[in-house]
């Protein structure tokens, strides 16, 4: 089954191919009916080919290489053994086990041959009450041999890096009564109900969404009947509705949790508030019951402008594009000034009862990622630091002498096991500094590394702030004469202190120890990386053939004073 754009040829499309051994045909359609589905070139891999696709690596389904797999199998289709527990027999309890392993080995041969491999968990054939008080009773119950065989599958795929397991479950859950259907079944082999693909389809819309780096960042939050309940002017701190033993004051508390446990996932929280700064402030700092403190906002605007602008204003000072920002606000006016005036932002309906606020909240799909590191967890913290030094900046004032204050330090490191998911989920959600915007799941950007002449590094950054941890990428290809830089990735949150122009020099280093008698730069235009062209245009490189820029290697590169490059087991110097 092929749905390409009616009338978009020149558009390209990923290639999301469907695999089950059921008739799948209703999750083609709800993924093709979603908005993002103009995106997909969806295909159906035929009905019950599941084992016999996954095992066949010559396959047609693998001629071109889908851009995303769904494998979706049903237990007692994929383990023999698991039928014939469901068949009311008993079995030894490795037996499922091992059919998992079976399974998972094919598993792991076609996330090799693709970006993207989602697999559905298992869940219990539609079997009314199953084994009643015995469904967790080893060798006997359902319920007991999927949760080992799910987990089986899990540590099987763990070390897959673009292989993830999905949550089938809570699609049955949202389902409801609707999740099977025996008609469905018995007249078209289709074992749930529309309302589960539906659920299915969404939550595959949103790991794509993640592959083509379109998570979004940035949660910009009302306050007054947002945050806590009132208005903080009219009524003061110690009278809002927040905590305390009040149904509505414990709602607010619980979507401030909701809030905290999204920023621990790396989202960034900010604030867009019609309010008097100091008295605002004060809430925040001084009330018992807030669960979110200053430190926990990058940034914020509390004043009495428009909030469109000021969103705006927002998102240019944390360097982020408003495609990466959503708006929560209980005031339906706000919202659709802000839906109006900047379409890209994501201004979600937003339910009247507090009580609501947090399931709401945790219902987005928007935030989903398919890797998570250790630059998530602290990326409030990067973001209170950069406040420092933004305040360190206006306090010196000439630019120069605040990037020599800062003590700015890089250090280089190839690319490794180590590092590469944090390496993949930069290359792959960066796109204002960022040469190409080229996408690839980390397996593929680990093997691109390896071959003949190419080359990857990461680097670092640190200053007298704090550590911003791994927020940039180069990769060289040598042909022939010439090295030309493919990757070329920074971070927006350490841009402008010239770690990019110490970046770009270095390299231009790294080609003339390599032999090449030119750097070559060839950029690539996106909506979002006009930064890096500007770059290129300020640097050394000569601009005679842009968009390819060119470096001859037998020349000087001065590296900026105010950066320290630390190589992996010795320390260069920038300006020596």
């Amino acid at each position: 089954m092929s749905r390409p754009v009616p009338g978009m040829p020149d558009v390209p499309q990923l290639r999301c191919l469907l695999l089950s051994d059921f008739n799948i045909e209703t999750l083609a359609n709800h993924l093709a009916a979603d908005a993002r589905g103009a995106d997909l070139h969806i295909e159906d891999g035929g009905f019950g080919q599941l084992t016999r696709v996954l095992a066949d690596g010559g396959h047609a389904a693998w001629r071109t290489a889908p851009d995303c797999v769904v494998a979706w199998g049903q237990a007692q289709a994929v383990s023999p053994a698991f039928a014939r527990l469901a068949a009311g027999e008993t079995c030894d309890p490795g037996e499922p086990l091992a059919d998992v392993d079976a399974y998972a080995t094919a598993l792991r041969a076609a996330a090799t041959r693709c970006r993207l491999l989602l697999v559905p968990a298992w869940v219990a054939p539609a079997s009314g009450r199953g084994r009643g008080p015995l469904e967790y009773r080893e060798g006997v119950g359902l319920q007991m041999a999927l949760a080992r065989m799910n987990l089986r599958l899990a540590e099987r795929l763990q070390d897959c890096g673009n292989a993830h397991v999905l949550d089938t479950q809570r699609w049955l859950q949202l389902a409801g009564p609707r999740a099977y259907s025996p008609k469905l079944w018995f007249m078209a082999k289709v074992p749930h109900g529309a309302e589960v693909f539906a659920a299915a389809a969404a939550d595959i819309h949103a790991a794509i969404d993640a592959l083509q780096g379109r998570t979004r960042k940035l949660v910009v939050l009302d306050l007054d009947d947002t945050l806590w309940g009132g208005v903080v002017g009219d009524v003061g701190w110690p009278s809002l509705v927040l905590g305390g033993h009040d149904h509505a004051g414990e709602a607010f508390v619980a979507f401030q949790d909701a809030l905290k446990a999204l920023a621990r996932r790396g989202i960034v929280l900010a604030i867009a508030s019609k309010n008097t700064e100091a008295v605002a402030v004060e809430a925040i700092d001084h009330h018992p019951e807030m669960r979110l403190r200053r430190e926990d906002f990058a940034a914020w605007r509390i004043n009495w402008a428009d909030k469109a602008a000021n969103i705006a204003d927002l998102a240019a000072e944390l360097r982020l594009g408003l495609q990466s920002v959503v708006f929560i606000d209980d005031n339906p006016v706000e919202r659709a000034r802000v839906a109006e005036a900047l379409p890209e932002v994501l201004v979600p309906a937003w339910p009247r009862d507090p009580m609501l606020y947090a399931q709401a909240l945790r219902a987005l799909d928007c935030f989903d990622t398919l890797q998570h590191t250790a630059e998530d967890v602290d990326r409030a913290r990067a973001y209170a630091n950069e406040r420092e030094r933004r305040g360190a900046r206006a306090a010196v004032g000439d630019m120069g002498a605040w990037l020599r204050d800062l003590d700015t330090r890089v250090t280089i490191e190839p690319l490794s096991p180590a590092n590469l998911q944090r390496a993949a989920q930069l290359l792959n959600k960066t796109n204002q500094m960022n040469l190409s915007t080229r996408r690839m799941a980390a397996p593929e950007f680990a093997a691109w590394a390896t071959l003949p002449g190419h080359h990857a590094w990461t680097f670092r950054v640190s200053d007298r702030f704090g550590d911003s941890g791994l927020t940039g990428i180069a990769t060289l290809a040598l042909r022939d004469a010439e090295a030309v830089v493919v990757d070329f990735v920074l971070s927006c949150r350490v841009m402008g202190r010239q770690v990019e122009d110490a970046m770009l020099g270095w390299l231009a280093g790294k080609a003339r120890q390599r032999g090449a008698a030119r750097l070559v730069v060839a950029f690539e235009a996106t909506a979002r990386n006009q930064p890096c062209l500007e770059l290129l245009q300020r640097s050394p490189l000569d601009a005679a053939d842009a968009p390819r820029f060119a470096f001859d290697t037998r020349a000087t590169w001065c590296l900026p004073a105010s950066v320290t490059l630390l190589e992996a087991d010795h320390v260069e110097e920038a300006h020596a």
